[in-house]
């Protein structure tokens, strides 16, 4: 059910509000684009804000992308990244439906504990964590990162997924179980596949959040080999005040944004539609 405004004041107030918020959001990307097709020269005559004299120097991409050796960095992102979600996603739709759907002593203080610990910044764990991961032999490994990853999303995962549980029909897997399915056919081929939007809208978040995460690459990886692209852009970044190479920094950080951005653009009808269909449930 929508609603529509028919003030045109409150009409022109909300769309002036929307345009603005727009132009914030638009600018930053836009400027990292021009940026990106400068050469020094231009940086150094006072012009980060100018736009880029022709040519377009479109080969500081190029030059990021062999020089820095992006292409090892941009794979391991991709590994880190898919590895930590779909671990996510299998060990908290598991957890999710025995919660949600299996009533024992204690199911509701587990399930308000993992809730409780989306409270807890991450980052206090990182003293602790990096001994555990050193102790483990996992520190400069990217199944260290896709471990550390997967169980920093199972909460969120966890706590999205059992409302989806919780307001599918018993009667399905009854159905299930009378036709002969056993407890893991009926999860993996019935309830599972019903739960698709939620899954879909944690898979979404939780590549937006593991893409772009930076605190935890940087402790538990200092091998420039398992490094993932946050981790080498920051890294470019401290190097700018030895070396002046602004246009290849500005195309490594549109070569990170671009995936998430599009992949964002494409689902994010999805995000909303999923976490709205969960909680309504």
């Amino acid at each position: 059910m929508t609603t529509s405004i028919k003030n045109p004041v409150v009409k022109l107030f909300f769309y002036t509000i929307l345009i603005i918020w727009s132009v914030s959001v638009l600018y930053p990307l836009l400027w990292t684009l021009l940026d990106s097709l400068k050469d020094n020269k231009q940086f150094f005559l006072n012009m980060p804000w100018a736009l880029p004299e022709m040519p377009l120097f479109w080969s500081n991409f190029s030059y990021v992308w062999s020089k820095y050796n992006f292409s090892t960095y941009f794979m391991n992102s991709i590994i880190v990244t898919v590895g930590s979600t779909g671990l996510g996603l299998l060990f908290s739709a598991t957890t999710a439906y025995v919660l949600a759907r299996y009533k024992f002593r204690g199911s509701n203080a587990i399930f308000l504990l993992y809730i409780s610990s989306m409270m807890v910044p991450f980052v206090l764990a990182l003293i602790p964590l990096f001994f555990l991961m050193n102790t483990m032999g996992l520190i400069n490994t990217k199944i260290g990162l896709i471990l550390v990853y997967t169980s920093s999303v199972l909460a969120f995962g966890i706590f999205v997924l059992v409302g989806f549980f919780r307001s599918l029909p018993k009667e399905l897997e009854e159905a299930a179980i009378m036709d002969g399915a056993s407890y893991y056919g009926t999860f993996f081929r019935v309830m599972l596949p019903l739960s698709q939007p939620g899954l879909i809208t944690i898979a979404i978040i939780n590549v937006l959040n593991i893409w772009n995460e930076y605190i935890v690459g940087t402790i538990l990886v200092n091998d420039p080999e398992q490094y993932t692209l946050p981790v080498e852009i920051g890294i470019m970044q401290a190097e700018m005040q030895y070396r002046t190479e602004w246009g290849p920094l500005f195309a490594a950080l549109l070569i990170t944004i671009v995936p998430v951005l599009v992949m964002y653009i494409f689902f994010q009808r999805r995000i909303a539609s999923g976490i709205t269909a969960g909680a309504v449930k």
